[in-house]
């Protein structure tokens, strides 16, 4: 299977794709009408050589796919705000020119900002340092000496926060239907590269399941800092805890390159570092309907053009 380039994401009734600096969200709305934004986004790794250099890049595409993220999150939200008059949602088109556009602008970056800022210190509270700080009160409790054990406990611990977290969320009404979306976005790609022609029954047809996904470089980046934090041993709680923070852009540079390496190549290697990820993405995709395949198949054709790509493959 060729890698088409093509990556997304699911958002709030809708899908984000992404082709090289152009990226199209497309978005069920109440009336059930497909609205579609295209926009360029200039990604931090084509600004700097220094940013897509290997084993770099990987931390500065993980910085982009959370802007881009929160920001088509916050867009396919804005059609689906209850306080809102209907007819004052349709007058404000976050894709069109107006007055107020650069003012709203620099609302929604403020806004974007301040929440990406707070998810990722969640994210790091819940999955470094809770982990650590439990395995160390574990340590004392029991009078556990040897520090690969220690390790091992913590890296149980950050595994199992990790998948509980995905299970729980997993039970949300509004997540799950996020889910059938993240699955129609999965089977449109697969779709793609496999060979056949965009349409809603051949998307049903295709696997939901992806090697570049998302979920598979978040279980890699579990997966991975076991080994370093193992193999990197800090007895002092608090510099554990800062050399954790610290070598997390390390962790995620190694991570996306397997990642890449792995969305490009076939083998039993591959394959093995790929059954995790593959699995867990049982959990954050589930089977789409016909509707959102449609809206899957919108949002490539935004940006992409599947057809000379089928042909590229003759």
């Amino acid at each position: 299977m060729r890698n088409s380039g093509i990556g997304g994401q699911a958002v709030l009734e809708g899908i984000m794709m992404k082709n090289k600096d152009k990226y199209a969200v497309a978005v069920r709305k109440p009336d059930h009408d497909i609205e579609i934004c295209v926009k360029e986004y200039k990604s931090l790794t084509s600004k700097n050589k220094f940013f897509s250099a290997p084993f770099i890049r990987g931390v500065f595409n993980f910085a982009d796919s959370l802007v881009l993220g929160m920001s088509t999150l916050m867009y396919s939200a804005s059609f689906y705000d209850d306080e809102e008059p209907e007819d004052t949602k349709k007058s404000e088109k976050k894709c069109a020119k107006n007055t107020d556009e650069s003012f709203k602008q620099k609302q929604e970056s403020v806004i974007m900002t301040i929440t990406v800022i707070i998810s990722v210190i969640i994210s790091l509270a819940l999955f470094i340092v809770a982990p650590s700080l439990i395995s160390d009160f574990i340590k004392m409790q029991f009078g556990i000496k040897m520090r690969f054990v220690n390790s091992l406990i913590e890296s149980f611990l950050r595994l199992a926060i990790f998948l509980a977290y995905i299970v729980l969320i997993s039970k949300m009404e509004d997540i799950q239907r996020t889910f059938m979306y993240h699955g129609a976005e999965h089977k449109c790609i697969n779709c793609v590269e496999s060979g056949r022609e965009l349409t809603v029954e051949n998307v049903l047809g295709s696997s939901r399941l992806h090697r570049r996904c998302g979920t598979s470089f978040l279980f890699l980046v579990m997966f991975i800092s076991i080994l370093f934090f193992i193999l990197i041993p800090v007895e002092q709680p608090l510099l554990k805890i800062v050399v954790r923070l610290l070598l997390i852009p390390v962790i995620a540079g190694v991570s996306y390159e397997v990642l890449r390496y792995a969305g490009s190549h076939d083998g039993v290697c591959v394959r093995i570092v790929s059954a995790p990820g593959l699995a867990l993405q049982k959990l954050t995709t589930k089977e789409p309907d016909a509707e959102m395949a449609e809206v899957a198949i919108k949002a490539v054709e935004a940006v992409f053009d599947w057809k000379e790509y089928l042909k590229s493959l003759e």
